[in-house]
């Protein structure tokens, strides 16, 4: 069963664990996009608002651009803005919605910023280098296989919440107070460029099938220590935690392949990163209890990764009308 179900992800060739059948996997994120579209109705702007425009081209010329990087034969459709789909109209839900969302905004910015050290790191260059180098010698395949036949839809929820997210299945909601604060389309293909990173790399799957052996592991540890909430704690940092910030920075170096390929400089992808940190309150006591390392650590580890330089390759190709195809 273990070795049935091994999956090597996009571009870093990380082999990781996914259970959770494709077909399933694409329905529980349209089930969560319309459940997304109940509960902001009447928030959602319409599909020839200025703004679902503006975020729809740019997420087409993401979605291009992952065509390109994994070099598929199959026409996949264009990308739609998203149909309200039926449901209560805006109410509490909704506010449990954005309290998820949004629950980093409200944490308190400690005065913990200092330097810090790659080996803290998870996921850094040199343990990229190596998982890619792994892959070429086993001469893995990426898969790619949940990408095809995906019905790429986007939303624009108008709500101050700065966040934007990318469920499996090609479903794309992107909230105003992102906009307001990253104005430029570089800087939303940045972020929109991550988050469909996530998706690229089954993230979703890959949290789920971990979260069920999480459960399992407490379970052990009961019969021989009766501190349920310690234990909860002691998973969470111990375990889920540090894979939780090892996908957010494979979905940063995928989602630079991606913005460089759609036309845009990825030099700017470490200023959104930091700048996005300083909204959601860095601090350094946030790269241990946070699913995303700070936004200084970020950016200074995205600026001088290897993936920087791949990036801007493919970026001064496409300026010069040669697009790269294979990247990832």
């Amino acid at each position: 069963m273990y070795y049935g179900n091994l999956e090597t992800v996009p571009y870093t060739k990380r082999t990781h664990f996914v259970l959770l059948p494709i077909n399933v996997e694409k329905q529980l994120g349209e089930l969560e996009f319309e459940r997304v579209k109940a509960a902001f109705k009447g928030k959602i702007l319409p599909p020839l608002h200025p703004q679902s425009v503006r975020v729809r081209l740019i997420a087409k010329d993401i979605i291009e651009a992952l065509e390109r990087g994994l070099v598929k034969d199959n026409v996949w459709s264009d990308v739609e803005y998203g149909r309200e789909g039926s449901g209560s109209e805006y109410d509490e839900s909704a506010k449990d919605v954005l309290m998820a969302l949004s629950s980093a905004v409200g944490e308190s910015k400690l005065d913990l910023d200092g330097d810090w050290h790659k080996e803290d790191e998870v996921l850094d260059d040199k343990w990229v280098q190596k998982s890619r180098q792994r892959g070429k010698d086993k001469g893995s395949q990426a898969a790619t296989k949940h990408l095809e036949g995906l019905n790429w839809e986007v939303v624009v929820v108008d709500e101050p919440v700065v966040n934007a997210f990318c469920l499996p299945g090609g479903k794309i909601v992107v909230f105003t107070g992102l906009l307001k604060h990253f104005q430029t389309d570089a800087e939303i293909a940045t972020i929109i460029g991550h988050e469909v990173g996530h998706t690229v790399a089954r993230h979703s799957a890959e949290g789920i099938t971990r979260n069920m052996w999480f459960t399992i592991f407490q379970l052990i540890l009961l019969q021989f220590i009766f501190l349920p909430d310690l234990i909860n704690m002691m998973s969470h940092l111990l375990l889920s935690l540090p894979f939780s910030r090892r996908m957010e920075m494979e979905a940063d170096y995928i989602g630079l392949l991606l913005m460089a390929s759609a036309g845009c400089d990825p030099r700017i992808a470490p200023h959104v990163y930091e700048k996005l940190g300083k909204l959601t309150g860095d601090s350094a006591l946030r790269d241990y209890l946070s699913t995303h390392p700070s936004g200084k650590k970020r950016a200074r580890l995205l600026a001088e990764a290897k993936v920087m330089q791949e990036a801007l390759n493919i970026y001064k190709e496409v300026r010069a009308g040669r697009g790269i195809h294979g990247f990832l």
